[in-house]
């Protein structure tokens, strides 16, 4: 990259902080991808604005942490080892009690420590005398095993990869500290884990069942698809529906004026948008629908609470039927008036010279954004995963009658865009032309289960349509039991349970239920634990 590019990217950085702070997503991985969308990433990441937005955080204690070596495959010697960082919490631990782990997923481990404080490791940990474990996930935070982030270098971050480190994780580990032999299935361990870390939670406990005693998937995304257009759809009926229907009818005019044979149509409602210099069609589509991705943020505890959906659905105001003739000569609704005077204000005004608008919003014309492979690109992590085996990709709903949340510009050929930008073939591995969702499905997908498997959904959690909650399925008749609990927390966004309060009487209603129905489930499934008297013999030997 281009010192001269790096310079424009650290100014338009500034412009990025303050977006992020509006929405309160830094930390979060957001909406199924686009490559508009992992630009706006890419430069937060580049101006190093975690710190800045991650105040606004819960504070939480500080744990221990160690290192664990893992091979760089488990599947083939290559010689080379890593370090995988791990946290722990024994301030409830007393010998021959259970290890509860929490998948810490696509992100760094030590962003998880309020879960290992106050959050459900800890509340489970309490209830069972447990030991509490933060693992963290290849490639994440510091447990890289490479020395930079080319497509080569990401052949090892896969999902059966990962598996194979927590197995032999829960196999091996020894704890500086804990005496005797803490390591399954000796030991009952219990698997956490959210959205991502949810599913790998859930894959955990069908792959790895004689180490893994039970598991917990909150809003875990155990479908892989293509076309994930539901993300949006869920927004559209669980979200305020005068909000949506702002939306609805902005691009739904958005789209019949962009998609007009007529050049000066097009470059019109862009100019409405004040985005009339951006040259791909689909990133100015892409780029109006990026305020919807705040609703994923949105969370009970006022803490960790993203105000940025509120904030847009006020700037929208009540519907209403008025027509604004706009100074660039057409004729809108005031939906489609009120959404432009946002995206002015909160994207458009803000991309200033000498920057661009393809510079600070275009994919295709700027390509060499995507490129940049160093350590500190760490967006080209979960976009790999991606890419390779989840998919995920932003799409409009299928059926062109189903009022929609997003363009019609933003095809798969377009989200899936990304790959092809990203990842250019390396010399021992290349992109598949299309993500293995097959590979991800075959575990169990919408349909997933497992004795001492709980699944935990939120009813208007965005990622619900890719978890057995799923609107696809006919999820209603499945049963809900203590050995295979199935539960839908009402107005449960994404992963609901995951954090708690130190004084859990102040937690809402649902969420107090709900953990304390996690208490009762995994209590339940301790009661079944039978140490497998062969093990704990060998290892008495030794």
């Amino acid at each position: 990259m281009s010192s001269l590019f790096k310079s424009r990217l650290a100014t338009l950085g500034g412009v990025l902080a303050l977006l992020l702070l509006h929405f309160g997503l830094a930390h979060a991985i957001g909406p199924p991808t686009n490559p508009l969308a992992v630009k706006l990433d890419i430069v937060r990441a580049n101006a190093a604005l975690a710190p800045a937005v991650a105040a606004t955080r819960r504070e939480s204690s500080s744990f221990p942490v160690y290192n664990f070596t893992q091979p760089l495959d488990h599947f083939s010697s290559t010689g080379f080892t890593f370090q995988q960082r791990y946290w722990v919490s024994d301030r409830h631990y007393k010998p021959g009690g259970p290890v509860i782990v929490f998948e810490a997923g696509e992100g760094p481990g030590d962003e998880r420590m309020p879960i290992l404080d106050t959050g459900i490791v800890d509340i489970l940990a309490n209830a069972t005398n447990g030991l509490g474990i933060v693992l963290e996930h290849r490639y994440y935070g510091k447990s890289v095993p490479v020395q930079n982030f080319t497509t080569d270098s990401l052949r090892w971050l896969n999902n059966e990869q990962a598996a194979a480190d927590s197995a032999n994780f829960i196999d091996n580990v020894t704890i500086p500290g804990i005496s005797g032999d803490i390591t399954a299935p000796g030991t009952p361990w219990i698997y956490y884990g959210g959205s991502y870390g949810g599913a790998r939670a859930a894959h955990m406990r069908v792959l790895y069942p004689d180490l893994v005693f039970g598991a917990i998937s909150s809003s875990g995304v155990t479908h892989a698809t293509l076309k994930d257009w539901r993300y949006y759809d869920i927004i559209r009926k669980y979200a305020p529906q005068a909000c949506i229907s702002r939306v609805e009818k902005a691009i739904a005019e958005v789209d019949a004026h962009i998609t007009s044979p007529h050049a000066e149509t097009r470059r019109a409602i862009k100019a409405v948008f004040g985005l009339q210099d951006l040259t791909y069609d689909p990133d100015f589509a892409a780029l109006l629908s990026s305020p919807l991705g705040a609703w994923q943020g949105k969370n009970w505890d006022p803490a960790i609470n993203s105000p940025g959906f509120a904030r847009f659905c006020d700037a929208l105001g009540t519907p209403d039927n008025a027509r604004i003739h706009t100074a660039q000569g057409i004729t809108v609704s005031n939906a489609t008036f009120t959404l432009a005077k946002y995206i002015n204000q909160t994207y458009s005004d803000s991309c200033r010279p000498p920057q661009t608008q393809d510079d600070c919003f275009g994919t295709l014309p700027v390509k060499e954004i995507y490129l940049a492979t160093d350590l500190s690109q760490t967006w080209r992590l979960w976009q790999f995963q991606v890419c390779t085996q989840w998919a995920f990709f932003t799409t409009p709903p299928p059926d062109p009658s189903t009022p929609s949340l997003i363009s019609k510009l933003v095809t798969l050929d377009y989200s899936s865009l990304i790959c092809k930008l990203a990842y250019p073939p390396g010399e021992h591995f290349q992109v598949p032309a299309e993500p293995n969702i097959t590979a991800v499905n075959a575990l169990g997908g919408y349909h997933i289960a497992h004795d001492r498997l709980a699944i935990i959904d939120g009813e208007d959690d965005p990622w619900r349509g890719d978890t057995p909650h799923s609107p696809a399925i006919h999820w209603h008749h499945r049963p809900d039991t203590i050995s295979q609990p199935f539960k839908l927390i009402p107005g449960g966004v994404h992963h609901y349970d995951e954090n708690g309060l130190a004084n859990h009487s102040a937690e809402p209603p649902a969420i107090r239920r709900i953990h304390e129905e996690e208490v009762e489930w995994v209590r339940a499934w301790l009661k079944e634990f039978k140490p497998p008297s062969g093990v704990m013999q060998v290892r008495s030997e030794l």
